[in-house]
């Protein structure tokens, strides 16, 4: 059957050289990409950034789930388009007001048509779309998508994941450079000469300086604390005093025989660890892209005030991550006996909401997607229907949406992000990170040795006393609920035993 010329034609009527070239063209960015994520993961291993290299393997978990809902809308696009619904039901929750004397394709539109929509939408009425709606109308019926807004919607999905993942990214690299600040404070803590007593001593003078964050009978009003720890986050959320007093406190909490310990350090890798948990998108966050999806109804002006809710949340986080600080000020005003050993922070659970810390965390994370929607959905409106398509509404409800992502953007990288570095070190129980990636190494090494000992019925002391370490310190890596001393037995241990292994091979 011949073609005529106006149509588009299919593939066995398409030069076998297009054919090839457009396969080799694709086939030759993708293993590049492929090809630059590699070597990526290599550097980073080479480095020894095991969070990182975590996190690129989520981003590569997060591009094939992708390229999964690619072709499953792709090959679902026929039948999905071939579904129909009673004209009723297509009359109601709609984006944009329908105009009866505009065409069902163009009636989303406020005068101004985007070029690439009316290419997209020939090209898709071309070959296939008007196949659909001609199917259904004899039934007196409309499909129930069509294949435009298949297109379209598959189109959103990826730009939301690309924007989410760099907004992550651009979030925790300005955070972490905000951390990167309060390294001199670690180095002057641990530089100070003298005895110990006098390195106590110097301690114990910032933390007479952060119980001053509770001095003042208005302090004591509740009310009163929570506003001054609202203005608290926008400007000097955490002074040198305070970062002094809480690594004491934790320091004395988890690590008490080692006062020179890195907590700076530790705070990096945690951030590292929990960088590669925030770059995903968890199954919550897709339900939370459903329903806004759904509730984009015309006269709601439902992004406008939702683009409100990352701003109320992230000032409530400050907020609270605020308030820990001057709770745990409170406590060391307590103790009216002012003495340099016993005067500490004492991290505890019960500062946080409902006893957890991780709440805050899952707050963030909703945070920073949230306003990765919020910027993904006016850039993919805009670029797809034009400025001035109904669904962006009027300036006077854009230009809001945008200052309020930027303000977000901006806060969370550089007040409430490393605010919450260092306060979710205050819970009960310490993190991951708490292990060095060469210490976590040699614990999975010598796991696996225990293990392959088990099983071939090995029973000598030295197995025996490495595999009672190895079950001990897992305990603590994944439960961390085992006491500080336990944990200081346990390290001390490890970095022992190699040395004891040279000096009898030596001998």
């Amino acid at each position: 059957m011949a073609t005529s010329p106006t149509s588009e034609a299919s593939l066995e009527f398409t030069p076998t050289w297009v054919v090839a070239l457009v396969c080799l063209i694709i086939v030759f960015i993708s293993l590049v990409v492929e090809r630059l994520l590699h070597h990526i993961g290599k550097c980073l291993k080479r480095k020894d950034q095991d969070a990182l290299f975590e996190a690129l393997q989520k981003l590569k978990e997060e591009l094939m789930l992708l390229g999964f809902i690619s072709l499953l809308l792709t090959v679902s696009q026929g039948p999905i388009s071939e579904i129909c619904i009673p004209k009723s039901f297509s009359n109601h929750m709609l984006p944009c007001k329908k105009e009866e004397s505009a065409p069902n394709l163009l009636g989303h539109y406020n005068g101004a048509i985007s070029p690439s929509t009316m290419w997209n939408g020939r090209r898709l009425l071309a070959t296939g779309g008007g196949a659909a709606a001609e199917h259904c109308s004899k039934h007196g019926k409309v499909p129930l998508l069509s294949l435009e807004a298949l297109h379209q919607l598959h189109i959103f999905i990826f730009v939301l994941a690309v924007v989410h993942v760099l907004f992550c990214a651009t979030t925790m690299f300005l955070g972490g450079l905000k951390i990167q600040q309060w390294k001199q404070w670690e180095d002057s803590i641990r530089e100070v000469k003298g005895s110990p007593a006098v390195k106590k001593e110097h301690v114990h003078r910032h933390i007479l300086y952060f119980r001053q964050r509770a001095n003042g009978f208005w302090r004591k009003s509740v009310v009163i604390s929570w506003i001054m720890s609202f203005f608290k986050q926008f400007l000097g959320s955490v002074t040198k005093s305070d970062y002094v007093a809480m690594r004491q406190g934790f320091i004395m909490c988890h690590c008490p025989s080692n006062p020179d310990y890195n907590f700076h350090k530790y705070m990096l890798r945690t951030l590292e660890y929990d960088f590669k948990k925030v770059v995903g998108i968890s199954w919550y966050l897709w339900l939370f892209l459903v329903f806004f999806l759904l509730v984009n109804v015309e006269g709601w002006h439902t992004y406008f005030w939702m683009s409100f809710l990352p701003l109320i949340l992230l000032l409530v986080v400050g907020a609270k991550l605020e308030h820990i600080i001057t709770q745990l000020a409170e406590d060391i005003s307590s103790n009216k006996p002012i003495d340099n050993a016993a005067v500490t922070v004492k991290p505890s659970d019960k500062h946080f909401w409902f006893g957890r810390p991780g709440i805050v965390f899952y707050l963030i994370h909703f945070i920073l997607f949230q306003n990765a929607f919020e910027i993904a959905f006016f850039f993919w409106i805009w670029t797809t229907y034009g400025f001035n398509s109904c669904i962006l509404e009027r300036l006077g409800y854009v230009i809001p949406r945008l200052i309020i992502g930027v303000i977000v953007q901006v806060l969370c990288s550089y007040s409430t992000l490393p605010l919450y570095a260092i306060v979710t070190q205050m819970g009960s129980r310490f993190k991951e990170g708490i292990f060095e990636d060469h210490v976590k190494a040699s614990l999975q090494s010598w796991h696996e040795g225990t293990m392959r000992g088990r099983r071939s019925s090995i029973k000598n002391r030295s197995t025996i006393e490495m595999q009672r370490m190895d079950s001990e310190a897992f305990q603590c890596a994944h439960t961390t609920e085992c006491t500080p001393a336990t944990l200081e037995g346990i390290i001390t241990q490890i970095t022992e035993v190699p040395d004891r292994n040279q000096n009898q091979s030596s001998e």
